[in-house]
């Protein structure tokens, strides 16, 4: 006889069970009741639909038992929550991923081989939530990997667009947007909690009164009110079954139809508010050259901030009455400047909602934040316009004023009778249209600021944020950015997690830092290279298919695969790469029997859409390839792709399949990077500049075992200060000559003279980042990459001491050096 303990035993094995029999019993089950199908009739979204369900019932159980534990241990005076403010989250696909996490990707893999099912046609069924535009926002995923795999609480906000980043053609050579519409066949990941939905104020005026107490009060009165709604995302650490929340904010309107404006016919006016409101996350970054994308991007970062802080006073007040205390149980982590807003609306809310006095109120603020800054580039450093920010933000242009006030006495009683000092470190800047700059803001807000690789944060204190550091150099720390390699080993690299198990037991996939260097001993077995070799064939073979798949170009596999791939931008320098394909090729053709390593060059990456020269550098890189893919007389030497839409999921068979990493930005302008790291943990030597994170990992991987080219940083700047001249690198050095005059020629155009004049223009003339500089002493060294690459037994040592000399790169190290140095967990 079954009891009802027997039948509530087998529901919830049905629902927990991690045996490959148990999973496809819940599979079936997801299938039939939650997509209406069976396998007979069931899409391939269906089947990853079932399969989500599958494993997110796993995940769950887990997930409120951390919640209810979260709460628990709120009473304690010791907990805090980091809440992770991001303006981008690039999480990438969860469903691969969790199952690695769960320690049941195998289990899974025989559950659908048993249905006659491949499991990674599922896996490549996932739409890509594009929440972010490259770097930013793929740390910001690995960081709450790595919160959640290091057991510390942790919630990351952000913005659920319903438009991500758009999904990228390339025709006839060009960069082409479309939308990305990654919700169209829903998200099994995410779950709303309308309940907890927060008001957001916008527009309108303020007016001051007095209390019955004679207390000075302002009152808010918006011409605007937004509802946000929360979605949240489990977000899984590693083996340990420890879950954190990722909460993204939907935009919606208060009243989402007026039934009166329906029934007079105003059907437009019936809705009006449901599309204005729900228009602020409808797209990530909205095109910001007019007035009204400039307002759109306020309303976006003040709309998810006001959300978020909202929130934790509401969690805050759960277990806590007092707000005095928010400091020692929140840290809140402005991820670069988007979010710095937060430093106005909290003190809004401390002020106005909750009657704190100034000084309370700036007490528990500068105590609460820590800024991250993300870039040495002046223009990234956000400002706004004072009138678009005072129709939007009333009150908290006020505030702003006040925090500014008194910021300049202190800045006085330090520096006395400096008045250019003030005016740098000022938060409004009136050197001629009023702006506010936000990183000024985030500064004098925080307890905390970090740079992002040891050279970035020396950078910051010597250059970009000067000022601050003179004023308060205890404030100012580095955490050397990383990247989970449960993400971008484990999960993208199976072939390679495989043959480094075997080697070392499967520890360091959940302790990268500390694990990974047992490694170091085998890169000298000749048994070991040999199977390392066959691993990296393997995923080139992966990549090559894809390639052929979706661009039409077939690559030799048993060519070096000389990869960049990264957002396109000139500071980034892809033309510098792009020049010495051009003299490489030129050489060739006088001298087919040039001793050489056939190379396949691989170019990934979107350019902001109105980024005019950045997608002029796709086009040339297309254009070039278009020409040298089709000269038989070089017999496949030399190959040049450009990998379309490059996202997580690209990166997922690209990192995996490289030879060589191209890190070659210019020194000083990159703050950290992080393709260097995957590349780096996937077994890439790199060719780089001393520049971001480049530094570090030439330090820890070995000189010898990094290609190092290009002027430092003081030459750089010596250059700059005493006039840079590119025309005469561009007469002293006959292969650049030549590479520029064929561009400008027309020779890969097509004979068209003008396509690429602009940027020809704009190296001769200008060429801010130095590439005709750095082309010669690029040339050599990539002569050096050649020469090494033949001696395939030394280039394979190389490799793996690379990989097993990478750990201090893991996000697990730099989100232990955050709780350390900047959090005090």
């Amino acid at each position: 006889m079954t009891t009802n303990k027997g039948i509530a035993d087998f529901e919830n094995k049905i629902r927990t069970g991690v045996d490959a029999l148990t999973i496809s019993r819940a599979f079936l089950d997801h299938l039939f009741y939650m997509q209406g199908c069976t396998l007979m009739n069931a899409s391939m979204n269906d089947l990853y639909m079932a399969l989500s369900y599958t494993v997110r019932d796993r995940m769950l159980t887990s997930w409120n038992k951390e919640v209810k534990e979260i709460i628990q241990a709120s009473t304690s005076e010791n907990y805090k929550i980091v809440s992770y403010l991001s303006a981008e989250f690039l999480p990438g696909p969860h469903l691969a991923n969790n199952l690695v996490c769960l320690g049941i990707m195998e289990e899974a893999r025989k559950a659908m081989k048993n249905l006659a099912i491949d499991i990674d046609d599922i896996l490549g069924q996932e739409e890509e939530p594009g929440l972010g535009n490259g770097g930013l926002g793929r740390l910001a995923s690995c960081f709450m990997d790595s919160l959640a795999t290091l057991n510390i609480p942790a919630f990351g906000y952000g913005i659920r667009y319903e438009f991500g980043i758009f999904d990228q053609e390339i025709d006839n050579g060009w960069q082409i947007e479309m939308t990305d519409k990654w919700l169209k066949f829903g998200n099994p990941w995410e779950m709303p909690k309308p309940e907890f939905s927060q008001q957001v104020f916008l527009g309108g005026y303020t007016e001051s009164y007095a209390d019955a107490e004679g207390k000075y009060c302002v009152k808010w009165n918006p011409n605007r009110v937004v509802k946000g709604v929360p979605y949240d995302t489990p977000i899984i650490g590693f083996g340990n079954k420890h879950f954190n929340t990722l909460r993204l904010w939907k935009a919606e309107a208060i009243e989402s139809f007026d039934f009166n404006d329906f029934n007079i016919g105003d059907y437009y006016a019936a809705v009006d508010e449901k599309v204005s409101s729900e228009t602020i996350t409808k797209v990530l970054y909205p095109n910001d050259e007019t007035d009204a994308g400039k307002q759109l991007r306020l309303i976006q970062q003040y709309f998810f901030v006001s959300c978020s802080l909202k929130d934790m006073i509401r969690q805050h007040f759960f277990i806590n009455n007092e707000l005095e205390n928010f400091h020692k149980h929140y840290t809140i982590q402005l991820n670069d400047t988007h979010p710095s807003i937060a430093v106005a609306e909290f003190m809004r809310l401390l002020l106005d909602d909750y009657h704190k006095s100034w000084d309370e109120a700036w007490n528990i603020t500068i105590k609460t934040f820590a800024y991250t800054n993300h870039t040495l580039l002046p223009e990234a450093l956000e400002k706004w316009r004072i009138d678009i920010f005072s129709n939007l933000l009333p009150r908290h242009l006020e505030i702003i004023f006040e925090i500014n006030s008194r910021f300049l006495v202190e800045v006085d009683k330090k520096f006395p009778n400096d008045g250019q000092r003030k005016t740098r470190m000022s938060i409004i800047d009136e050197t001629g249209p009023r702006y506010i700059r936000m990183a000024n803001l985030a500064c004098i807000g925080s307890k905390k600021i970090n740079g992002v690789a040891e050279l970035h944060s020396e950078l910051l204190k010597n250059h970009v944020l000067t000022d601050f550091y003179e004023l308060w150099p205890d404030k100012f720390k580095n955490v050397t950015n990383g990247v989970t390699p449960r993400r971008w080993v484990a999960v993208s690299n199976q072939n390679l997690t495989r043959l480094i198990s075997k080697k070392i037991g499967k520890d360091w996939v959940q302790n990268f830092s500390t694990e990974i260097n047992k490694l170091e001993k085998y890169a000298k077995n000749k048994d070991f290279q040999t199977a390392w070799q066959k691993v990296k064939l393997d995923n080139k073979k992966i990549l090559a298919k894809w390639i052929k798949k979706n661009t039409g170009i077939k690559v030799n596999t048993e060519a070096l695969f000389d990869i960049q791939v990264k957002r396109i931008h000139e500071y980034k320098r892809q033309h510098l790469n792009v020049l010495h394909i051009i003299s490489l090729y030129s050489k060739l053709k006088e001298n087919p029997n040039l001793k050489i390593p056939p190379r396949v060059f691989l170019f990934g990456g979107k350019a902001a859409p109105g980024y005019f020269i950045a997608k002029r550098i796709i086009k040339l890189i297309n254009s070039v390839g278009q020409v040298v893919n089709n000269d038989r007389e070089i017999n496949d030497m030399l190959k040049v792709v450009y990998l379309p839409n490059f996202n997580v999921q690209t990166g997922h068979i690209t990192y995996p399949a490289a030879d060589l990493s191209e890190q070659i930005s210019l020194a000083g302008k990159e703050a950290s990077g992080t393709g260097n790291m995957k590349f780096t943990m996937n077994g890439a030597l790199t060719i780089g500049t001393l520049d971001g994170a480049n530094v570090e990992i030439r330090e820890e991987v070995g000189e010898e075992n990094f290609f190092l080219f290009g002027l430092k940083v003081e030459e750089v700047l010596a250059q700059k200060k005493y006039g840079y001249k590119p025309w005469e690198y561009y007469e002293s050095n006959q292969d650049l000559k030549k590479a520029i005059n064929q561009i400008s020629s027309g020779f890969y155009s097509g004979g068209d003279t003008e396509i690429f004049k602009p940027l020809v223009d704009n190296l001769l003339r200008w060429d801010d980042y130095m590439v005709l500089a750095d082309f010669e002493s690029y040339v050599k060294c990539q002569e050096k990459v050649s020469k090494a690459y033949l001696d395939q037994e030394n280039w394979t040592r190389m490799a793996i001491l690379n990989v097993a000399r990478s750990g201090k790169f893991s996000s697990d190290r730099s989100i232990a050096d955050y709780a350390e140095k900047i959090w005090e967990i």
